[in-house]
C-alpha cells in the first residue's frame, strides 16, 4: 500500500477507534445507557465502570497525542486485552445481548485496534528489536575504535 493511502487507511480506522473508544469511555464515567445493566449483568461491581472509563479516555487521548510510541504500543495492548475480555466476559456470563451485539461490539472494536496498530506510520513504532540491536551495536563500535 502507498504511503499515502496508508496514512488516510491509518486516520481513518484510529479516528474511529478513538471516537468509539472516547464514547464508551464517558459513557461508562457517567454510567450513562445501559452501562450498569450490562456490568451488573456479569456480576462486576460498579466502581468499575470508573476505572474502565478512565482508562479508555486515557488511552483514546494518547492514541492521537503526537510521540509516545511506547504508550501507544500499551494503549493497544491495553484495548485489545480489554474489548476481548469484555466479549469472553459476555460469553461466560450467557448475556449475548439482541442478535449477539454484546460479543460483536467489543470484538469489532478489537478488529479495529488490530487494523489501527497494523497501519500505523513509522513514526509511531518502537522500531524492530533487530534493527535496534544493530542500531546499538554500531554505536557501541565507534565508541571502542
Amino acid at each position: 500500500m502507498k504511503t499515502k493511502g496508508k496514512m488516510i487507511a491509518y486516520w481513518t480506522v484510529t479516528s474511529l477507534l478513538v471516537f468509539a473508544i472516547m464514547l464508551s469511555g464517558i459513557g461508562q464515567l457517567m454510567q450513562y445507557g445501559g452501562n450498569v445493566e450490562l456490568v451488573t449483568n456479569l456480576g462486576y461491581p460498579l466502581y468499575i465502570l470508573t476505572i474502565l472509563g478512565i482508562w479508555k479516555v486515557l488511552g483514546a487521548i494518547a492514541l492521537l497525542v503526537p510521540g509516545f510510541p511506547r504508550l501507544k504500543e500499551w494503549v493497544h495492548a491495553g484495548i485489545f486485552f480489554l474489548m476481548t475480555g469484555a466479549a469472553l466476559s459476555h460469553v461466560l456470563a450467557n448475556d449475548f445481548g439482541d442478535y449477539g451485539f454484546n460479543i460483536i461490539l467489543p470484538l469489532s472494536y478489537a478488529a479495529l485496534n488490530i487494523a489501527s496498530w497494523v497501519l500505523r506510520p513509522q513514526s509511531r513504532t518502537l522500531g524492530s528489536l533487530l534493527g535496534n540491536t544493530e542500531k546499538r551495536a554500531k554505536k557501541q563500535s565507534f565508541a571502542f575504535k
